[in-house]
């Protein structure tokens, strides 16, 4: 049986952890931050973990994970 294929942009985009939570990086940060305060940039910087049902579409992207 052939190898399953990865989605590459759920590759990119989503990392499971040891204990098979889904992380990903925050949306907001990338410009215009002059007027955003400091404290939610630093909200920002910290990876989230998925809801359940939205790690497990995205362990569906990503067979191997």
């Amino acid at each position: 049986m052939p190898k399953m294929k990865t989605r590459r942009s759920a590759a990119k985009r989503y990392h499971v952890t040891g204990t098979g939570k889904v992380r990903y990086k925050k949306q907001g940060l990338r410009h215009i931050l002059t007027k955003k305060s400091s404290k939610r940039k630093g909200n920002l910087r910290a990876t989230g973990i998925l809801a359940d049902m939205e790690a497990k579409r995205a362990k569906t992207m990503l067979p191997y994970a």
